[in-house]
């Protein structure tokens, strides 16, 4: 049985990969961003609304928490090592922008809603970088948001409160009035989102003064 699940993660996440290098493909004529492009190529069909709840028990959605340029992340807080490793790379790589003068938003969306309530991804997020922003919500909040992202995620089966759940690890950068403009794989150094976090960050500038 632990096999079928694991099968059935393999296969989402290579239809997911599947998909995001389908972009790399795509046509770049016109494209402002052409010249930061690492990964992806953006565009609707990743990302979109959200309605979650943030850590002060407040429902928000997307037009409030994408006010600036964000990186975004699903995962939950009971993670044993991926999570806290990959947002701790967000929040290093924050602070290099921050030096670089570019002001960034690390945002963390949790997929276990069932034990991430409001208090719970206010104080990891808090515990991570101080402009992180916790966010979780109901089941269907969480699920609409994750299928925005064309994310997965499945909850292991457990007989208690231990459970382990499988998810997908790309943090997405996110422009206000763009919308999904790059993603990050895991093995992406702090040093280099940063670097390409600013050049997406300065070609939306230059486009705005155009």
């Amino acid at each position: 049985m632990q096999r079928l699940y694991a099968g059935v993660a393999m296969a989402a996440v290579v239809a997911m990969i599947g998909g995001l290098i389908v972009y790399t493909q795509m046509p770049r004529n016109s494209d402002p961003f052409a010249a930061c492009r690492a990964g992806a190529v953006g565009g609707g069909a990743i990302g979109g609304p959200f309605t979650l709840v943030n850590g002060d028990g407040r429902t928000v959605t997307d037009a409030e928490v994408i006010t600036k340029p964000s990186l975004v992340y699903f995962g939950y807080t009971f993670c044993p090592d991926v999570c806290p490793l990959d947002n701790a790379r967000n929040a290093e790589a924050i602070d290099l922008l921050d030096a670089k003068g570019v002001d960034v938003t690390p945002v963390f969306i949790s997929i276990d809603p069932q034990r991430d309530t409001p208090e719970v991804v206010k104080d990891f997020a808090a515990n991570l970088h101080p402009k992180m922003i916790g966010l979780t919500g109901s089941p269907e909040q969480v699920k609409a948001a994750s299928q925005a992202y064309k994310t997965y995620f499945k909850a292991q089966p457990a007989e208690d409160e231990f459970y382990l759940v499988d998810h997908s690890t790309f943090t997405y950068l996110v422009l206000p009035g763009t919308g999904f403009a790059e993603f990050y794989k895991r093995e992406t150094t702090p040093q280099q989102m940063a670097d390409n976090v600013a050049c997406y960050v300065d070609a939306a500038q230059k486009l705005v003064k155009n």
